[in-house]
């Protein structure tokens, strides 16, 4: 294989993985290896056009650059989910929704490292922000995540229907989403990460500018079996690559690997509640009841809608949204089949995401296979809080196309606003972060796995909660912050 030691390996080439290994690989001292299950590049240049293009989704039936697994969002409800696996992770994939959390999203974070004043220079520090209006205080200048929204004059038709009718019904209307005062609520352009029509991935932004270096190694369609422990110390890897085991020894390991399979990698490798280790014949390490447990994410209902004009576009999939309550208001800007080859014809649809859910839902192994899907449930709507907000925000979907500033669109006659429930993806908590005292929380305020030595989660399994925003710009300024701490210059 190569190298048989890294001082640290990161597993996981997603999002919050290429933050970390390129912040981490900036000490010319200290090697870092990087595995990703999915295919990986040898610089910018190799990246696909698929992965560049920001007005369609890669992430249809036969895409190489997704895995998908079955999911139970609701108890009969089922839908195959599709997350990124390719270096950039989902990050390589999605819309581009480049949001940041609400200050208050942050109180429920430790406070020790995590308030909203010590994370506000890790959001600037991460971006570019390409909008003059959005200069000042809030933003960054000379960060790898290039931010933009798209300008009034290039807004699609159905975006600019939908500003006008939520402004004219009442909602305040931001100029910046970014800004801590859009926290209020209201109507607002959506920053993203696209620069030029390119959707701009952490792999991107990050990762394959500084990928020659000679301290640092990437290495894709590789998968992480288990952690390997001496006592409670980590001294490596386990991992698959062309259907070949093999180990790479590292007494620092941090996992990457999304919200799903970090809490899954850390099941087979022992460190989980104790009673599911053992059913699985899996030796106990640590005894973390919390691992896989109580994870949260934000429910969406797709609203039908018909346009009356199909507009030939070549729009970002979202270039605004709406904030009232505890609900987004998403007016996708094309057809899901448009923005997703292979997918059969379906209608427009605008999303209501449900930002501050009450579910909370599992994951754990069927066995120690690292090919084979956890077993995922949402536990979606089973509190009457959640599906009141839910039917509100669909009320407010249908009310606000039926007002005059809407007339490119009408909404059919429905029974259940439920019917075509979902999920947007935004997995978080499967492995938090939280206090001692918590018997539920699975890493201290470092992102350092508790009961065990040596290794870390960095991704969206360490929030505590959901943000009641789209994650992706917290995830980075999340890879910011804990590569800054695990680097030492910050390190208690």
């Amino acid at each position: 294989m190569g190298i048989e030691h890294a001082d640290v390996i990161v597993v996981g080439g997603g999002s919050c993985g290429c933050v970390v290994a390129s912040r981490l690989s900036e000490n010319p001292d200290r090697s870092v290896l990087l595995l990703e299950a999915g295919p990986a590049f040898s610089g910018v240049a190799d990246v696909p056009a698929a992965l560049l293009d920001a007005s369609t989704l890669p992430i249809g039936p036969g895409s190489e650059w997704v895995g998908t697994y079955a999911a139970e969002l609701a108890a009969d409800v089922s839908r195959t989910i599709a997350r990124g696996r390719v270096l950039g992770g989902s990050g390589a994939v999605n819309g581009g929704y480049f949001v940041r959390a609400t200050p208050g999203d942050f109180d429920a974070w430790p406070q020790s490292v995590w308030s909203f004043d010590q994370v506000l220079p890790f959001y600037i520090g991460s971006e570019t922000d390409l909008d003059v209006g959005a200069t000042g205080q809030w933003h960054g200048s000379r960060g790898p995540m290039p931010v933009s929204r798209t300008r009034v004059q290039d807004r699609h038709p159905v975006t600019a229907a939908f500003v006008e009718a939520a402004t004219n019904a009442g909602f305040l209307f931001h100029e910046d989403l970014n800004a801590p005062d859009a926290a209020v609520g209201g109507v607002g352009v959506v920053p993203s990460n696209i620069r030029d029509g390119v959707r701009v991935s952490a792999a991107l932004a990050y990762l394959l500018p500084v990928v020659g270096k000679k301290n640092l190694r990437v290495q894709g369609n590789t998968t992480a079996a288990s952690l390997i422990f001496k006592g409670s110390k980590v001294i490596g890897v386990e991992i698959i690559a062309d259907g070949v085991r093999s180990v790479v020894e590292s007494d620092t390991v941090v996992i990457s690997a999304g919200a799903v399979q970090t809490p899954a990698l850390l099941l087979r490798s022992g460190v989980g509640p104790s009673e599911s280790s053992a059913a699985l014949g899996v030796s106990v390490i640590a005894d973390s009841p919390g691992v896989g447990q109580g994870f949260s994410d934000h429910p969406e209902v797709a609203v039908p809608v018909v346009t009356t004009n199909e507009f030939p576009t070549a729009s970002r999939a979202l270039e605004a949204v709406l904030h009232a309550g505890d609900v987004e208001i998403r007016p996708y800007t094309r057809r899901f089949d448009r923005l997703i080859s292979g997918l059969p014809a379906g209608p427009h649809v605008f999303g209501v995401g449900l930002m501050r859910s009450t579910a909370r839902g599992s994951i754990a192994l069927r066995s120690t296979d690292p090919f084979e899907a956890p077993d995922v449930r949402y536990r979606y709507l089973e509190s009457e809080g959640d599906r009141q907000a839910m039917r509100g925000g669909v009320a407010l979907v249908r009310d606000l196309i039926a007002s005059p500033s809407m007339a490119c669109a009408e909404v059919p006659a429905t029974d259940d606003p439920f019917a075509a429930l979902g999920t947007s993806l935004h997995l978080s908590g499967s492995a938090r972060m939280g206090p001692e005292s918590d018997p539920g929380s699975v890493l201290d305020d470092h992102c350092r796995v508790r009961g065990v030595d040596g290794v870390f989660v960095i991704d969206t399994s360490a929030f505590p909660v959901v943000p009641s925003r789209g994650p992706h710009a917290t995830a980075i300024m999340f890879a910011e912050r804990a590569a800054a701490l695990m680097g030492g210059d910050q390190a208690q």
